[in-house]
């Protein structure tokens, strides 16, 4: 890979060559590590010129709206595969055969269950506790009851506790929901797929369970898909970050899910729907719009544009897809729903987004979805870290089977120099 040098000129000092590394795709990347024993380091906050890794899992290219798993188009994904087919390729690096599939899915299905004495654990929360502080306290607590597979330096405890994660997310994120509004909590079904049973888990109750609409479940799953992973971001960093000084992988898990629960990362679906609801109605649409294009106004169009995509979220085409088919199915009348349509279509039209590259992206238009099929805002990123966990878990085998040293960041200190305290 480091078939080229580059050097660092530093006055007064000798040059310093560093390799230069080469990926599959994508720019090539400067090896820095022999800064260190000249007594230098790079700076670098929010890491955004720095590769913390090597990985083969998933590749962005924000300026050509490009997003690979494995070397598949993120689009080609929703449109062809389900999202356990895409757990399964995130986590082995290939598409399952009919016959690997089937066995995936009998995996997952039976891990679906979680021990009855987190039912108890619940307990300990108030009901009117964030979803996201719930989901972290249990999730991070699943070490305490699944002791026969924390040995992490054994390949087979890992594949055991990605299948465990996978299967109990859905179980407890609608535990989480349940919980919340007092109703009983719904086991999961093992005759009825991923998605569906998610739903089920969500909506049915002891008194009355009703049949999954299947686009509803297909909505549902292309949700999943479409946020199952997303390279190094601040949530996937951390996982790896915890995973690197040996702590279990439901720990891992729960450190990503604390990083996710900052609004700046997973609540951007969310705050599609306070913007729409400080928007009010359609009439107010012109005037937000031009807040939006106004510099010196603070407010922001949430939902269009994306801070790693500079051309289109390739994700959105698929979402919007979606988003047309259950509110088809649906035939619901929400106004807020009618005012989001509206903006799109506004918004669309309006050369100062387009020349911006300012289109409406997976956020936008996931967040009208879930508001259409019935779970409210304080579950977005609930089920946002439900679909990572799988690409959380995916990145954390990745790091402990290539043996990658414990995080250990530098800093720039601009404190005091050493004095000394004189009493």
């Amino acid at each position: 890979m480091a078939d080229k040098k580059a050097q660092l000129i530093i006055e007064g000092a000798a040059p310093v060559e560093l390799p230069v590394l080469s990926g599959t795709v994508g720019p090539d990347v400067i090896d820095v590590r022999g800064l260190t024993s000249t007594g230098r380091f790079t700076f670098d906050p929010g890491f955004m010129s720095t590769a913390s890794c090597e990985s083969q899992i998933t590749y962005i290219d924000g300026d050509k709206g490009i997003l690979l798993h494995r070397g598949y188009p993120i689009e080609q994904l929703a449109e062809k595969t389900d999202y356990l087919e895409t757990c399964y390729l995130l986590l082995n690096g290939e598409l399952p055969n009919a016959e690997e599939k089937a066995k995936f899915v009998s995996t997952i299905q039976n891990h679906t269950m979680v021990h009855e004495q987190l039912k108890s654990f619940l307990n300990g929360f108030r009901r009117d506790a964030h979803p996201m502080a719930i989901m972290c306290g249990i999730v991070g607590a699943l070490s305490a009851f699944y002791h026969d597979s924390l040995d992490i330096n054994d390949p087979k405890h890992r594949e055991i506790s990605a299948h465990r994660l996978v299967a109990k997310m859905p179980t407890i994120a609608a535990m989480v929901y349940k919980y919340s509004i007092g109703q009983p909590i719904m086991y999961p079904r093992n005759d009825l797929n991923y998605a569906e049973n998610f739903l089920h888990m969500m909506f049915n109750t002891p008194c009355e369970s009703k049949p999954i609409s299947p686009v509803l479940a297909r909505a549902m799953d292309r949700i999943f898909v479409l946020h199952a992973d997303h390279e190094q971001n601040a949530s996937t960093s951390t996982v790896r970050l915890a995973g690197s000084t040996g702590a279990n992988p439901f720990a891992c898990i729960a450190a990503g899910i604390a990083a996710l629960w900052g609004p700046a990362h997973g609540g951007a679906n969310e705050a599609v729907l306070t913007m729409l609801d400080e928007i009010g109605d359609v009439s107010n649409i012109e005037k937000f719009l031009a807040k939006a294009k106004d510099k010196n106004d603070p407010f922001k169009l949430m939902g269009f544009g994306h801070r790693v995509y500079k051309n289109f979220d390739p994700r959105a085409k698929v979402m919007k897809q979606t988003c047309d088919e259950v509110l088809g199915e649906l035939g619901i009348q929400d106004p807020q729903l009618e005012l989001a349509m509206k903006l799109e279509e506004i918004a669309l039209k309006d050369p100062y987004f387009a020349e911006r590259n300012l289109y409406p992206n997976v956020d936008f238009y996931s967040g009208i979805i879930l508001k259409a099929i019935g779970i409210p805002t304080s579950m977005f990123t609930v089920i946002f870290a439900l679909s990572r966990t799988v690409g959380w878990i995916s990145h954390w085998k990745e790091m402990i089977a290539s043996g990658q040293k414990i995080g250990r960041p530098r800093q720039l200190y601009t404190g005091h120099a050493k004095r000394d305290l004189n009493r």
